[in-house]
């Protein structure tokens, strides 16, 4: 009799207590199913990366002794189903006990949790060993408050794990740079090329084209880019430790046509699917600070950690508070379509068609041109958050609904009317370019409000201010561009240009 214990693509922890010795009565075993490859349309290279990874951890459970039963793609016994191959186990080797851990996605979660004990006479759910939170610790800190605010949770994580400390205080005496971390790239800084790992997975890549799957994106097949090994996501640490850490805060925020990753780690993917876990990660970069004090500013280290610690953890304690029913919600009531250029980056708008563009071509886009391009311009244009959802988390390599939905339907597109975000995060064609070159040779103008060749994003913003205006003139960090609004004497220019851009939406 064999213990069954299922090992889903985003649980690839060789530190898990689960590796820790080998035992012969354990069978671990991980499945690439269609369901799971098609709920959305997934970029190509998040397909090959999930999959690469996998394979690989499967070789290194091999290497150290476990059992394992891996289920590729296109093996002919492959049910395409985690209960049905299970079942299938569990008939073979006369199995009554399977284990898994913690799904990250609520409907994995669920559909295991209830499909296994159909199956199994004993069910074990157990923790990933991840996190530094619970699945619940966010909703215990904030019990009774009205608010949960990010900044309160973060401080709340940097006392409770030690991060950044001098005892009971921040160690500069200051929690929080974020002020500090908005500059725009001048000409005359040059990121360092990045880190790529330029393997041949186009044997992955034919078996991917062979099970038929659908896909979006394109991949260099003989020189794949992404980490998909433990030892890669090290090397891609210590790249970023060594090489981008000291100017990531400065330039975080900041959006070039030039450089695509600029100063970004890229280690949101193996997070992700766990190849390296979030403590160590900052536990690496905050050595590499406190050895580093004179050539390392504190805002560039507070910047990144804040991400990891704060609103990594933020998110996937919002969703696991308010799901299932935070995946319905739609705030403004929006019904819009994702515009055909979403899929294409064929649009005249430069800051639309770039973000687009290099989605399309690397499976990423930061943070920035997440929020304040595409997801600026759907919330404006009234996208039905749906689809919105769908887009963000297939054209992704590091998106997982957990920490997607939360980002999207929360942060960007306000679908949740204010659970994670204080304000819309919209604007004019102004921050674009404020923070990116890519308004310098545009078909629009950045300058123009209405008008042929005016800045879409200009008329836009100021329409969908005046559309929602019941729903966000009390919000008091909303009230002075409503003052701005109000004594505006050309509003029916403005709002009858929004009108032309919305009835061409398609052809911008």
């Amino acid at each position: 009799m064999m213990h069954l214990k299922l090992v889903l693509g985003d649980q690839l922890n060789i530190n898990h207590s689960w590796f820790n010795q080998v035992d012969e009565k354990v069978l671990f075993v991980l499945m690439e199913v269609r369901p799971e490859s098609e709920y959305v349309t997934h970029h190509i290279q998040k397909i090959i990366g999930i999959y690469s990874a996998m394979r690989s951890f499967a070789d290194e459970l091999r290497a150290e002794g476990h059992h394992v039963r891996y289920f590729k793609i296109t093996d002919q016994d492959n049910k395409h189903s985690f209960i049905d191959n299970l079942q299938a186990l569990r008939n073979k080797y006369d199995s009554s006990v399977c284990s898994f851990q913690e799904p990250d996605e609520y409907r994995l979660d669920q559909s295991l949790s209830e499909g296994l004990t159909n199956v199994f006479d004993h069910v074990e759910k157990v923790s990933s060993e991840h996190f530094y939170t619970s699945r619940n610790e966010l909703w215990q800190m904030f019990e009774g408050k009205k608010s949960l605010l990010m900044e309160s949770f973060y401080r709340a994580m940097r006392k409770k794990h030690g991060v950044l400390m001098d005892g009971g205080q921040p160690v500069t005496g200051k929690w929080n740079y974020d002020h500090s971390n908005r500059k725009k790239l001048p000409k005359s800084v040059v990121p360092p090329k990045p880190k790529s790992f330029n393997k041949d997975l186009s044997s992955l890549y034919n078996e991917i084209i062979d099970a038929e799957l659908n896909y979006i994106g394109s991949v260099d097949v003989d020189r794949f880019i992404w980490p998909t090994t433990r030892a890669e996501a090290l090397e891609l640490l210590d790249f970023f430790i060594l090489h981008l850490l000291d100017s990531f805060g400065d330039y975080q925020d900041a959006m070039s046509t030039e450089y695509w990753s600029l100063y970004h780690c890229r280690l949101s993917f193996v997070l992700n699917i766990k190849l390296l876990s979030p403590k160590e990660v900052v536990d690496a970069v905050e050595s590499r600070w406190s050895t580093n004090l004179d050539s390392i500013n504190i805002s560039q280290v507070e910047g990144f950690i804040r991400q990891i610690l704060g609103w990594r953890e933020y998110m996937r304690g919002i969703y696991w508070k308010e799901m299932p029913s935070y995946a319905s919600l739609n705030y403004f009531g929006h019904r819009s379509s994702v515009p055909q250029y979403f899929w294409t980056g064929d649009t005249k708008m430069n800051c639309v068609k770039h973000a687009i563009g290099q989605s399309l071509e690397y499976s990423y886009a930061h943070h920035i041109q997440r929020l304040m391009v595409t997801g600026n311009f759907a919330l404006l244009v009234g996208v039905d958050p749906d689809e919105i959802d769908q887009w963000y988390l297939g054209i992704y390599i590091d998106a997982f609904e957990w920490v997607e939905i939360t980002n999207t339907r929360g942060m960007s597109q306000y679908a949740d009317g204010g659970i994670v975000g204080t304000k819309p995060y919209i604007s004019s064609g102004s921050y674009i370019n404020k923070m990116s070159n890519y308004c310098k040779g545009c078909h629009y103008s950045v300058k123009k409000k209405i008008g042929e060749g005016s800045c879409p994003f200009n008329s836009l913003y100021w329409n969908f201010l005046d559309r929602h205006r019941d729903q966000l003139q009390t919000n008091p960090r909303m009230s002075m561009m409503y003052r701005v609004w109000d004594k505006m004497n050309n509003q029916e220019d403005i709002l009858g240009q929004a009108k032309v851009y919305l009835d061409k939406i398609e052809r911008l």
